[in-house]
């Protein structure tokens, strides 16, 4: 059993990862949190199924013995959940893996890719044996019913003639994630489409993916609908594939009157349309149309994207879903979608790094 840490106590760790890791509790047993301050600390370790057993850690106020370098530096925890504000997790991980521990971060992988790039070629760089996993928490890539629309896709077969993204949603300011202070004034790019829309774009990716395409271009126009949502909250764009197959995202946080998410893949064999909930099948054979829907109760992921860290660190390799490079691709989308719509609906190429 691995000795585990949770870095962050915000509202993503209190509902998710802390019931995730004790839920797998033949992997992991929780050994410490940290936060920045002590109350938010208090709290989540008090959450736990056994809080007596849960040290904590904090900045505020400074105590000899309670920082997160005294949580790093013991040895009967082996790794880390890193669930912190978007432009504060690089330099944690850093830090965490430069300590000898195992690290899975919440996606995005970095505020940008500039310093995504500079933080996976320091990484790439360290020396090999004994090297800390570090792995990339993209849930959505561990949601039982997204993996079923992908062998649906593969099992339809045919080539991928047109796709979809489109999610709507609505952020009140009274929203619980809008009123956390680095997300009510964010100094990142995108605001809700970076730190919401890397989901919807590993979604999209999952499924081309399994129609053997990956985007190669992007076009899109950015609004602000919503004055608290700055800088942008909506973003209407197309998308060509390395084929030349066109497609379109539709992402926005700032409609009322709208929501949902959906991807579909058409092939010329069929189609298949993804939500959190259903899963829905269309092909035609001989001349007869077929249509069947599953649906699914919601299931975040989270657990799985929890087993599958406590199962790479057995082996000693990271899952591929977790990679930091496949969370690099999701980032690349997303900013690039943000840039075209900057500059006008420029075009802008995805590159492979």
């Amino acid at each position: 059993m691995v000795g585990i840490a949770l870095l962050g106590a915000g509202i993503f760790a209190r509902t998710e990862h802390l019931p995730a890791v004790e839920t797998a509790s033949s992997l992991f047993e929780l050994k410490a949190v940290y936060s920045r301050s002590q109350s938010s600390a208090t709290e989540l370790a008090t959450a736990s199924k056994n809080p007596s057993a849960v040290a904590i850690y904090f900045d505020s106020p400074s105590v000899p013995g309670q920082g997160l370098a005294d949580l790093l530096a013991r040895d009967d925890i082996s790794a880390v959940i890193v669930a912190l504000p978007i432009l504060t997790q690089p330099a944690i991980i850093r830090q965490a893996i430069e300590a000898g521990k195992h690290v899975l971060s919440e996606k995005p992988v970095a505020g940008d890719l500039g310093a995504a790039i500079r933080l996976i070629g320091w990484y790439d760089s360290r020396s090999a044996p004994g090297k800390p996993i570090w792995a990339v928490a993209e849930n959505f890539r561990f949601i039982d019913n997204l993996d079923f629309a992908a062998e649906k896709l593969r099992e339809i077969g045919g080539n991928v003639v047109t796709f979809s993204l489109k999610c709507n949603n609505f952020v009140q300011p009274d929203n619980k994630y809008f009123n956390t202070a680095w997300r009510k004034v964010p100094e990142y790019q995108g605001g809700f489409l970076l730190d919401g829309g890397v989901h919807f774009v590993a979604a999209l990716r999952l499924l081309l993916g399994a129609g053997g395409q990956q985007i190669r271009q992007l076009v899109g126009f950015s609004g602000l609908l919503e004055e608290h949502l700055l800088p942008v909250d909506t973003i209407q764009a197309v998308a060509r594939t390395q084929d030349g197959k066109i497609g379109s995202i539709s992402l926005s946080f700032g409609t009322e009157f709208k929501s949902g998410l959906e991807v579909e893949i058409v092939t010329t064999k069929g189609a298949v349309t993804w939500t959190p909930t259903k899963v829905s099948t269309f092909t035609k054979k001989d001349g007869k149309e077929a249509k069947e829907e599953k649906e699914f109760t919601y299931n975040s992921g989270v657990k799985n994207e929890v087993v599958a860290f406590g199962e790479a660190i057995a082996a000693g390799k990271a899952d591929e879903r977790q990679t930091p490079k496949e969370a690099l691709k999701d980032l690349e989308i997303l900013e690039k979608l943000l840039k075209s719509g900057d500059q006008g609906a420029a075009v802008k190429e995805v590159q492979d790094y």
